[in-house]
């Protein structure tokens, strides 16, 4: 299962020079529920609508997602082996969460912060 950062997400719906193959977009995904907030306060920033939003749509259809609950948050609060930012923390706590009730979580991401940590923590990467 792939954890889906907003970091390729953004990539794919702002059109970057760097974003994800069409293969990529063929597995299946799961993310936190913040995974939505990020993207749509991204594209309100930047005062995106029409095409980009519907890109942002499909792209979030196709995620599982994963409430924020007491369990996850009570791992947030515990400490990283690397400093973390806050949403950051959260998503690694969501990826543990998984990978503590046996699922196989391999991120996704483009944000070297959240990649380091998670290679610290023992999470595979998949480049996009």
């Amino acid at each position: 299962m792939i954890y889906l950062d907003s970091s390729v997400a953004h990539s794919h719906i702002l059109t970057e020079e760097r974003r994800p193959s069409t293969e990529f977009w063929q597995q299946p995904f799961t993310a936190s529920r913040l995974l939505q907030y990020e993207v749509w306060n991204r594209l309100h920033a930047r005062r995106a609508s029409g095409y980009r939003q519907s890109r942002a749509r499909e792209v979030l259809r196709r995620v599982n997602y994963l409430e924020m609950t007491d369990v996850t948050i009570g791992r947030a609060l515990l400490p990283f082996p690397i400093p973390v930012r806050t949403l950051d923390g959260l998503h690694l706590a969501a990826m543990t969460y998984l990978r503590d009730r046996g699922a196989s979580i391999t991120l996704a991401s483009y944000d070297v912060r959240l990649l380091a940590v998670a290679h610290a923590m023992n999470f595979p990467i998949v480049q996009p």
